[in-house]
């Protein structure tokens, strides 16, 4: 009996071969080549290979994915190396007609801050403009050169518009400190009293700061850490102050001298190498290992003299140590400078309250905001003046991203205990190498101080939000924000060219 032949099938008929061409398939020619047909040469066929490449690479940057793709990546990664990121949160929900929306008319809904309800004598920006009889008002601040209107709570900030990127009008959705400040930092309102993502600057951590000794210290600031795609290493280190750090490495020398206790440590990160080199699941030793190293970096600098409050204010002295609302924002800066020159950091974040003003102590929000931002401009002068610890010729500035955020803002109107209420708008502040500066984006609404459409989103005309605002932070640095936001559409107008 004869064999059938390879394609048929026990009792069916043979398939007849297809007459239609063959399927086209991506890549050069030769691979693909029919008989008859001459095959490119080795040479022709790399360089249509890297032909096609560069069309798919050109396709994507159209599609604006190549930015995050694995080539993109390893590009970012040097891009971004010694990058370091400062977080401020003002805690209690600033009144924004102070400084970065300012009013100062009434209209509508707006009762603007006047020397009836304002502490003028000690607000340097703080010019009289009329507003009604005997009661004064301020006249808007425009520091030569800047596109930026402030008012006069900008302080000493106010002359460094040429590096501000002010964003107001953002959408809150809420008047609760919890869950204001938790949609400012990550971008996802509470669900059930609980903080259901990461803080910004735990995913600056976890980008860029696994190597750090510490890669994120958290002074009261509303760090979270939440989600399965973070390194354990990112999680914050929270503590009241500064002085908790010091306290926390220093050593009693009762027992044993510091070189002993160096070489045991060092012995221990040794042990858990060669463990972590014969195990067949490594990651418990690796980290081990890490750890002691960590210690020894800690504990071998001295940082425990230089991380105390009075060896911050030595070491950094042109910081006013005195102001009264922000002696210990002065104390944090420091830190972070100190921090920052020892390459031992790659995230520093805190908080600054005294913004909370429903009543009678409303009278000193100015100040408070002077305080704030006047510290803010004193560490940036020190950004400037600081060499880079790792990249030579440059300095802090840059390199270091500063995010200034609150929980929301106080209402347009002066309530009858003569303060401001929440508010469910907002504005920020961003100083970044990666951002436009003197410049604003957002809007809101003249008379009752809602957010205002600022562009047109993927889901329509709307203002900006918190998550937004995050998503372009992580896009400026090249992370790309779908790895660990929700919520949020990159603003490209924030970015620089």
């Amino acid at each position: 009996m004869a064999s059938s032949p390879r394609w048929s099938r026990p009792g069916k008929s043979p398939r007849p071969r297809r007459d239609s061409p063959p399927r086209k398939r991506l890549g050069p020619p030769f691979v693909m080549a029919s008989h008859g047909t001459r095959k490119p040469t080795f040479t022709e066929g790399m360089l249509m290979q890297r032909r096609t490449f560069l069309k798919l690479l050109g396709a994507a940057t159209g599609l604006g994915v190549g930015h995050f793709s694995p080539l993109g990546q390893a590009l970012a990664e040097e891009a971004n190396a010694g990058h370091f990121f400062v977080c401020i949160h003002a805690s209690g929900g600033w009144d924004v007609t102070l400084w970065a929306d300012p009013r100062n008319e009434k209209l509508g809904l707006v009762s603007p801050a006047s020397t009836e309800n304002t502490d003028t004598g000690v607000i340097r920006r703080w010019v009289d403009a009329p507003l009604d009889g005997d009661t004064r008002t301020f006249a808007l601040v425009k520091p030569a050169g800047s596109n930026i209107v402030f008012g006069p709570g900008i302080g000493e900030l106010g002359d460094m518009a040429s590096r501000l990127t002010v964003v107001n009008g953002l959408a809150m959705n809420t008047v609760s400190h919890p869950d204001g400040t938790a949609f400012s930092a990550t971008g996802r309102h509470l669900v059930g009293g609980r903080v259901p993502g990461s803080s910004i600057d735990t995913l600056f951590a976890n980008e860029f700061g696994l190597t750090q000794t510490f890669p994120l210290v958290s002074v009261q600031f509303p760090s979270s850490y939440v989600g399965d795609n973070l390194d354990r290493r990112a999680v914050p280190l929270t503590i009241g102050s500064v002085g908790t750090l010091s306290r926390t490495l220093t050593r009693s020398t009762l027992y044993d001298s510091d070189a002993e206790r160096d070489k045991v440590t060092a012995l221990l990160g040794k042990q858990a190498r060669e463990l972590a080199a014969e195990s067949a699941y490594p990651d418990v030793m690796q980290g081990m290992a890490l750890q002691y190293d960590a210690l020894r970096a800690m504990l071998g600098g001295k940082l425990q003299d230089v991380f105390s409050v009075g060896g911050l204010q030595k070491a950094q002295p042109q910081f006013n140590y005195k102001a009264r609302f922000a002696s210990g924002t002065a104390v944090n800066m420091a830190f972070a400078i100190e921090a920052m020159k020892r390459n031992v950091v790659r995230c520093v974040s805190f908080a600054q309250g005294g913004f909370d003003t429903h009543n009678a102590n409303y009278k000193t929000q100015a100040l408070v905001q002077q305080d704030l931002f006047d510290a803010v401009a004193q560490f940036v002068r020190t950004l400037d003046e600081t060499p880079h610890p790792t990249l030579r010729g440059k300095k802090l500035a840059d390199t270091t991203h500063i995010l200034v955020m609150s929980d929301f803002c106080r209402t347009p109107q002066i309530n009858t205990g003569g303060g401001r209420d929440h508010y469910p708008n907002n504005s920020a502040l961003v100083i970044s190498p990666r951002f436009k500066g003197n410049f604003v984006f957002g809007k809101s609404d003249k008379e009752q101080l809602l957010p205002a459409h600022a562009k047109r989103f993927a889901d329509g005309d709307r203002a900006i939000a918190p998550p937004d605002l995050l998503a372009t932070m992580l896009s400026a640095v090249s992370v790309n924000p779908r790895k660990y936001l929700r919520d949020g559409e990159v603003v490209p107008e924030l970015l620089k060219v």
